[in-house]
């Protein structure tokens, strides 16, 4: 497998800098499928289907021993970010980027499509899925509901993270990157001059309170199915000097942050009619964060009957906890050790969410990572670029996760 590693790495290479090249947003990614589709075409023997927005491809063994298929998935999508560094492969698109390394991501599953065919280790077919829209939470739930109809037993993915050794692994049972979603809400009044406010219906007044209400939401305490704390989590030392958080803990999790608050034009002679927030609701565990937002619905729909006002909310971008199989994460361990890769604890989930969570709604699986470098720049910031160094060990680990022996 080392020989073939190596004799694979600069075509997948190239394949990645291809399409950092030419990024495509969400569920816009019509030419990034194309070319990975004519790729795996072109260099394997696996049978590709197109899905519309997405595509899959599958590894049938000539030796089959009847056994469930375990499914690998990457996503494509690229953000509306600008590109600003000096590359060769530097993206052409304007205002569009691979600034979360989904590039490396699709370069890696393609790289594992190159592998399957020589390793006679593998009796179970191998489906590997091409995911649009990852970005915005809409993707992941078509390619999930696919899983059952193929009877596919695991699925697993892996995500590029920055702040631990570059090629490390890092996995988590159970929770491992929280549920999220945007919430907008839209407070209606009555204009009127300045100068006589009291003519009019100014929504400003609603705004700040729900703010200062979403901010008080976050230390409040509920009682359903047992006391939920809704407060930070906290960390506490193990016997092996470990740090983590507490049992249960990372599960009542709560974080409101307010991304948009917009009243008014600036018009000094005008109170407005209108207004809206809009903030990000993450959680750690989909009950919480459907609680978390219903008070939130509650309290403006309060707040506009107490003004005179009327609101409207609406949902965005929204993603399901990642949740991991225990048994699955502990398989991910063990395949990595195997192959000589570090494995660093993980003692906190990831923050940002993954719509990988519809994946595991539906199969057991799991969601790890390959440490970028410590001091690597973070995805989804204008220098981060995805570490080529990096782009052949999820690859390996999926190859050995494929194996009979990973049952």
């Amino acid at each position: 497998m080392d020989e073939m590693l190596k004799t694979d790495r600069n075509l997948i290479v190239e394949l990645r800098h291809t399409l950092h090249a030419h990024p495509e947003l969400s569920g816009k990614e019509n030419h990034t499928k194309l070319l990975l589709m004519n790729f795996i075409r072109e260099h394997t023997g696996l049978s590709v289907t197109d899905m519309g927005r997405w595509f899959y491809a599958v590894y049938e063994p000539n030796c089959s021993d009847r056994e469930p298929p375990v499914a690998f998935r990457a996503d494509m999508d690229a953000l509306p970010m600008s590109e600003s560094l000096d590359i060769s492969y530097t993206s052409v698109e304007s205002g569009v980027s691979h600034k979360c390394g989904h590039d490396g991501h699709s370069a890696a599953l393609a790289a594992l499509a190159l592998m399957l065919e020589d390793d006679e280790r593998i009796t179970r077919p191998v489906y590997l899925i091409f995911q649009s829209a990852e970005e915005t939470g809409e993707g992941g739930k078509a390619c999930a509901s696919f899983l059952k109809g193929r009877g596919i037993h695991e699925v697993y993915a892996f995500h590029n993270l920055s702040g631990y050794p570059e090629n490390a692994i890092m996995v988590r049972d159970c929770l491992t990157q929280y549920a999220s979603a945007g919430v907008r809400f839209r407070f209606t009044g009555r204009p009127s001059h300045a100068g006589t406010p009291e003519r009019g219906i100014n929504p400003a007044s609603a705004l700040a309170h729900l703010e200062i209400y979403a901010e008080q939401l976050m230390g409040k305490k509920t009682d359903r199915a047992g006391e939920i704390s809704l407060g930070v989590t906290r960390e506490t030392s193990s016997d092996d000097g470990e740090e983590r958080a507490s049992d249960g803990e990372e599960s009542r999790f709560v974080l409101i942050t307010t991304v948009g608050i917009n009243v008014g034009n600036e018009d000094f002679g005008i109170s407005p009619g209108e207004g809206s927030i809009c903030f990000t609701l993450r959680a750690g565990s989909d009950e919480i964060m459907e609680s978390v937002g219903k008070e939130l619905v509650n309290e403006a729909k309060r707040l506009a009957e107490l003004q005179g006002l009327t609101v409207n909310f609406s949902l965005t971008d929204v993603f399901p906890a990642t949740v991991n199989d225990p048994k699955c994460a502990a398989k991910v361990r063990k395949a990595s050790g195997e192959l000589g890769l570090r494995v660093v604890p993980m003692n906190k989930p990831w923050r940002p969410s993954e719509d990988f969570g519809w994946y595991l709604h539906e199969c057991q699986g799991a969601m790890f990572y390959v440490g970028n470098g410590e001091d690597w720049p973070a995805p989804h910031q204008g220098d981060y670029d995805f570490n080529d160094r990096i782009l052949m060990t999820a690859p390996a680990v999926f190859l050995r996760l494929a194996e009979t022996s990973y049952r």
